[in-house]
């Protein structure tokens, strides 16, 4: 194994592992809360990031233009605030290994939004890959009895982690031109910056500083939230891009869905979450929906 498959693979088990964290964190954290953490958090460190590279590399600023700058923003706030928030929602309704399952539909939502945005049509085996993968999800939600997570849970959760889904396909494919062309750094940063700046106009809108202010002045397991937090929205970053760079696109993406395995794993690990044929099996599915769209 090589260095472009080891990061390709070590990207989804730090957003498994932190996912999994973020689910014991969301126990005495609401999702706002927990997501302007990791933001915040992530904003900060890629703000060192970028002043340590531009001191060494000596890299004049970045050539965008104003309409570049606002597609940015907006993407942050689309995928950062908003998308992450309803994900830690679903995360709290219904556990981290159907969480797992259930963001196996980013890369369907990802093909379909594309299509949309540059008019382009999809073919009979992208929507038999699209099946698939909504077929993993409908086995591991969809359960007559249940015994971990109520009836009604599910629902909602499923709804909330599918428009979670949805936004952050939306959010990822109108920033991947620059994402392509501009220096990818920038325009992480100042799309974790969109992001902030949303959440911090809600919560002045709404005048809740006193409220979150509160809700992180609680007893709360800080050295594991900023662990799950750095690696989530930080370490997965820099890990996913160096794949990327070392290895195609296609086998990188590969990689990337064993993130749902790795879910479910930890999750049985750390939070004693039942590892199921149904779960194991809508990990199968999502992964095979993938690989069809991808190599068919």
């Amino acid at each position: 194994m090589g260095w472009g498959e080891f990061f390709a693979l070590a990207s989804p088990m730090a957003w498994a592992l932190a996912v999994v964290l973020f689910r014991r964190s969301g126990e005495t954290m609401p999702p706002f809360e927990l997501n302007l953490c990791k933001n915040g958090l992530s904003l900060r460190l890629m703000v060192l990031t970028l002043l340590g590279f531009t001191l060494l590399t000596d890299s004049p600023w970045p050539a965008f233009t104003g309409g570049d700058y606002l597609i940015m923003l907006l993407s942050g706030v689309l995928g950062m605030a908003l998308a992450d928030t309803l994900y830690l929602r679903t995360l709290n309704l219904v556990g981290a290994g159907r969480t797992g399952v259930i963001g196996g539909l980013l890369s369907p939502c990802v093909i379909f939004v594309s299509a949309i945005y540059l008019g382009e049509r999809l073919s009979a085996v992208q929507w038999a890959g699209i099946a698939l993968v909504m077929a993993g999800i409908l086995v591991v939600t969809l359960k007559r009895y249940q015994t971990e997570v109520t009836p009604a849970d599910l629902r909602k959760g499923l709804l909330i982690g599918v428009a979670a889904m949805i936004i952050m396909a939306v959010g990822v494919v109108m920033v991947k031109p620059l994402l392509e062309q501009g220096p990818f750094l920038w325009v992480v940063a100042i799309r974790l910056a969109g992001g902030v700046l949303a959440m911090l106009t809600v919560m002045t809108l709404r005048r809740e500083w006193r409220k979150v202010a509160a809700v992180y002045a609680r007893p709360h397991p800080w050295a594991m939230t900023l662990f799950a937090c750095f690696l989530g929205g930080f370490g997965g970053s820099l890990l996913w891009l160096a794949g990327y760079m070392l290895i195609p696109a296609s086998e990188a993406s590969i990689y990337n869905e064993a993130q749902g395995g790795f879910m479910v794993l930890f999750a049985w690990l750390i939070l004693g979450e039942a590892i199921t044929a149904r779960k194991v099996l809508g990990i199968l599915l999502t992964v095979s929906g993938v690989l069809v769209m991808l190599f068919l």
